[in-house]
């Protein structure tokens, strides 16, 4: 197999590793790093459990190796909150009871992330699509649903406020 030398930054802070060629991005987070809020579920990318944002972009982790993140930008849940403080979209998370047993949180709040940056104001149906790569037993989605749409409800009305 053999192992590789990667550097890669994960919420800021700079990891240098020696990794074997087969070891999964999901499982290099958690055991190498420490950062078991990214949580592994079918490992075939089908519950986006998993996933991360790298370089800008959501991807589930367990469909990638650590060493093809050999110089890359990576976020996890733990690096959404700011000195402990919630991101108004993990707040919203909590106030809509948008979650339950949790297991599915991390990669919805990280698809969630990723999708409002690029599309800061989609419509319910566009909402429903990003969250259909997602698998959750628990809620129904319905406060999922709801949790996301008000942070992009408040987030225009902050932009309403901040354009006066």
């Amino acid at each position: 197999m053999g192992t590789h030398s990667i550097k890669l930054t994960i919420n800021g802070k700079h990891y240098v590793e020696e990794v074997e060629s087969r070891i999964l991005l999901s499982d290099f987070i958690r055991e190498n790093c420490g950062l078991t809020g990214t949580h592994v579920g079918c490992e075939h990318g089908v519950c986006g459990a998993c996933t991360v944002i790298v370089n800008g972009t959501a991807v589930r982790s367990c469909l990638m190796f650590a060493v093809q993140t050999d110089g890359e930008e990576i976020q996890t849940v733990e690096g959404l909150s700011q000195d402990g403080e919630l991101t108004p979209l993990q707040q919203n998370f909590k106030e809509c009871h948008g979650l339950q047993c949790g297991f599915c949180t991390p990669g919805i709040l990280m698809s969630a992330q990723d999708y409002l940056a690029k599309n800061p104001e989609p419509s319910t149906q566009e909402l429903k699509e990003m969250l259909s790569g997602h698998l959750c037993r628990c809620t129904g989605y319905d406060g999922i649903l709801k949790a996301i749409q008000k942070t992009v409800d408040e987030n225009k009305q902050l932009a309403l406020t901040e354009g006066s």
